[in-house]
C-alpha cells in the first residue's frame, strides 16, 4: 500500500512538472519586437470576479480601453463592437489543463490589464477556430485583428501581462 501511495505521488508530481505540453518557449508566428514578460506603466490590471460559469467582464467605464477584460467567447462575440480599440488575445483553455488553470487564476487575482481583451476559447469544444488559426495545443494564444486575422500566436504566458506583452 505504502508502495503505491509512493508511486502515486511521484507520478503525480511528473504530470505537474510537465504541464500540459505547452512551452514557455516563445512561437510567435509574427514579428514581436518586445521579448520583455514584465508589465509595462500602462499595463494596470483590473480585477475581474470569477464565476462557476467562467470568465466575466470588466465593469465598463464608458472607455473600452478603460479596463482590460477577460471575456468567454459568447460574451465576446455579443459585445464586439463595444471594445474595438482593445486588443483582443484568443486563449484557447482546456479544463484539464494545469498551465490553463494556472493563467486563468492569475488573471482571476491579477486581472488583465488595460487595453486587452482576452477571451477564453474551450480547446476541446471550438475545433473550427483550433483549424481557423491552426492551434494543436492547449494553452495557445492567438492575437487576432477586429476582422478576426491572425496578428501573432504563442504559447505559455501565464498572466495577463505576459500576454499583454507579447501582443503586437
Amino acid at each position: 500500500m505504502r508502495r503505491t501511495a509512493t508511486a502515486l505521488l511521484a507520478l503525480s508530481a511528473v504530470l505537474g512538472l510537465a504541464g500540459c505540453g505547452s512551452s514557455d518557449m516563445d512561437q510567435d508566428t509574427a514579428a514581436n519586437p518586445s521579448s520583455s514578460m514584465a508589465p509595462t506603466s500602462s499595463a494596470t490590471p483590473t480585477r475581474s470576479s470569477p464565476t462557476s460559469a467562467g470568465p466575466s467582464v470588466a465593469s465598463p467605464t464608458g472607455d473600452a480601453m478603460a479596463a482590460g477584460a477577460y471575456l468567454t467567447l459568447a460574451e465576446y462575440k455579443s459585445q464586439m463592437g463595444s471594445r474595438e480599440s482593445s486588443k483582443v488575445v484568443y486563449f484557447f483553455h482546456a479544463s484539464w489543463c494545469h498551465d490553463c488553470r494556472t493563467t486563468e487564476k492569475s488573471i482571476s487575482d491579477d486581472g488583465v490589464p488595460a487595453g486587452l481583451t482576452v477571451v477564453k476559447v474551450d480547446y476541446d469544444k471550438e475545433t473550427d477556430l483550433k483549424k481557423k488559426y491552426g492551434v494543436t495545443v492547449q494553452h495557445t494564444f492567438v492575437q487576432i485583428a477586429p476582422d478576426g486575422e491572425q496578428l501573432a500566436k504563442w504559447s505559455g504566458s501565464k498572466s495577463g501581462a505576459a500576454i499583454k506583452s507579447k501582443t503586437i
